[in-house]
């Protein structure tokens, strides 16, 4: 084995659809090309002994927002007991700004952007010259009938205990400011027998849970039938055999036809992923973000209404123009709307993004290190933005997980950002945490802080008591689910 492909992800369950990609395209040397992944988290010096025992001429790292420090001290020890070692770097977090990054300062190469094709020829020239007299290689992209899919390249292991990552495309045709897919040009297709052919083979090999990472699922509606039919047929023919399917959905793009398709999907069988991140039109108009408002509440109405879709709703706080206030309307639309989860996330400057050409007229400050959270705004300041980031920790606890369905709504009430505000601000007098909160002690303070809001402790008891009881075996008793993970299945019991 000479070339180690490898990455940091951010749980076991992710697998690197980034890594397969490379393998699957190695050519002449994917038969001298491993992968072995890894979670963050572990001790650096166990990682580098793990990675030397396959004794590798080459080490291709993938390098993400979220894995870049452990990864930095990982290229650091490696580079000191073992110098011989060829280290190349490639993703997001080293596609950018990579004059100002230690990890590039220590690693032999770098490639920027598609790796494809570059990565392979780079190695072939590292290991039989003649030597590549650049740092960093800007990735090459080829026709996306030439790149060679990596599906077969998931394991039994992989199919039966993780997340499956498929793309029906790349890129995305829309320029938000705040998203690294703004530098791409457009959204590209791959042949789509082809990947359908993929699918089925996964399919056969036992697969039921498929993650699409394409930005814009539902932006060419033809394809998206296509690949919706192919679900929906898998379905019909083995209707004791649930398979499960999430898409990312461009909002207010929501034609008859796809919806008829997405209304015949039983429970449980579709997430839809969908980016509203403000609905403030000014705000949009600062980060380039095209987006039609009333369309796009209509669509989330629709679908909270006539489908059986799991909705997961993003919305960000801390853009330019925005103010409390602003992001407060917005959430509070949100929830009336009835998605069964909305991601509260802080502004994250990502490296590359332009939302960096806001940084002055509007006060922006990010945290130096990662992920570069936004730390406060001409209009948000520090310690309102810490109010927020505890808003949207305590959101996913309680709301988000589907454990609290009952409680939260009454926990809401008619001024739903106000209230919860209101709780997170308390909740944390209480325990000084954001993290590690046994659930129980949880439950126990939610009761407490709805007798504190004047409800009967009886009543508060009961709530909590038909949130928490048996949610999770009624499903199981009610229809297979074994495709579906565990957060939706608690929405899904509700």
């Amino acid at each position: 084995m000479t070339i180690l492909l490898s990455t940091l992800n951010a749980r076991y369950t992710h697998a690197s659809l980034g890594l397969r990609y490379l393998l699957a395209n190695m050519g002449a040397l994917q038969e001298q090309t491993r992968i072995q992944e890894f979670v963050i988290g572990a001790k650096t010096a166990d990682l580098v002994e793990r990675i030397l025992a396959y004794a590798p001429r080459i080490v291709g790292l993938g390098v993400y927002i979220w894995n870049v420090e452990e990864t930095t001290r990982l290229v650091a020890m490696l580079k000191r007991v073992a110098p011989e070692v060829t280290v190349v770097l490639g993703g997001p977090e080293v596609s950018h700004e990579l004059g100002e990054q230690a990890i590039v300062k220590l690693a032999d190469y770098v490639v920027t952007g598609w790796g494809d094709v570059t990565f392979p020829k780079l190695c072939g020239e590292i290991l039989d010259g003649p030597q590549p007299l650049m740092k960093v290689h800007a990735g090459v992209q080829p026709p996306m009938a030439e790149i060679a899919l990596p599906y077969s390249l998931y394991s039994e292991e992989d199919i039966a205990h993780r997340t499956l990552y498929v793309e029906a495309s790349r890129g995305c045709p829309f320029k938000c400011e705040f998203c690294l897919s703004s530098l791409d040009k457009t959204a590209w297709p791959f042949p789509l027998e082809t990947f359908l052919g993929e699918m089925e083979a996964l399919y056969a090999r036992g697969a039921r849970l498929f993650k699409f990472v394409d930005r814009t699922f539902n932006l060419n509606v033809k394809t998206s039938l296509r690949i919706m039919q192919f679900f929906l047929d898998k379905l019909a023919a083995h209707p004791d055999d649930p398979v499960y399917a999430h898409f990312e959905l461009v909002p207010d793009h929501l034609p008859e036809a796809l919806k008829a398709s997405i209304a015949q999907f039983p429970p449980g069988a579709l997430q839809f992923e969908i980016g509203i991140q403000s609905f403030n039109p000014e705000v949009q108009a600062l980060v380039s973000r095209r987006q039609d408002n009333a369309k796009a509440a209509d669509n989330i109405r629709w679908l909270t209404e006539h489908a059986s879709t799991h909705l997961h709703v993003d919305l960000i706080a801390g853009l330019p123009g925005e103010d409390v206030a602003s992001f407060a309307r917005g959430f509070d639309q949100l929830v009336k709307l009835g998605a069964q989860e909305i991601q509260f996330g802080i502004l994250k400057r990502l490296r590359g993004t332009p939302i960096i050409r806001h940084t002055e007229a509007f006060g922006m400050v990010y945290d130096p290190y990662p992920p570069y959270t936004v730390l406060a705004t001409s209009l948000i300041d520090f310690a309102t933005m810490q109010r927020l980031a505890r808003f949207a920790r305590y959101w996913d606890l309680v709301a988000n997980s589907g454990r609290f369905t009952h409680s939260t709504r009454a926990l809401l009430g008619e001024a739903p950002f106000d209230n919860f505000m209101a709780f997170a601000d308390w909740l944390y007098t209480r325990t000084d945490a954001t993290h590690r909160i046994a659930l129980e002690k949880l439950a126990k303070l939610v009761q407490e802080w709805l007798q504190l809001r004047g409800m009967a402790p009886a009543q508060a008891a009961a709530l909590l008591a038909s949130d928490y009881a048996g949610k999770l075996d009624t499903v199981h008793a009610a229809r297979p689910a074994a495709a579906v993970p565990e957060r939706q299945l608690r929405h899904l019991a509700a």
